[in-house]
């Protein structure tokens, strides 16, 4: 049996409700859902709290990065008849 963390959360009343009735939606605990959605969020942030570490790193070991205004230029032009290239890494 794996071992497991009991939480309280306190919702909002609206929120409750709408748990409430998608759990009686799917045919699901309360408690299922909820897992569900910590799970996700959790494992979402954690993913983008390590990338950010690992950008930070290289930005202090003197890896060569893409200056925002780069990227930025190069975002604001898909979809466009004028897309920019992928930006390279300046040194």
């Amino acid at each position: 049996m794996d071992k497991s963390t009991t939480l309280t959360v306190r919702l909002a009343p609206e929120i409750g409700a709408k748990l409430e009735a998608l759990a009686r939606d799917t045919k699901r605990s309360k408690a299922a859902l909820a897992e569900e959605a910590v799970t996700s969020f959790v494992e979402r942030n954690a993913r983008q709290v390590a990338r950010i570490k690992q950008a930070l790193a290289e930005a202090e070991s003197g890896t060569p990065g893409i200056p925002h205004e780069d990227v930025e230029r190069w975002v604001k032009s898909w979809g466009t008849d004028h897309e920019l290239p992928r930006p390279k890494p300046r040194s």
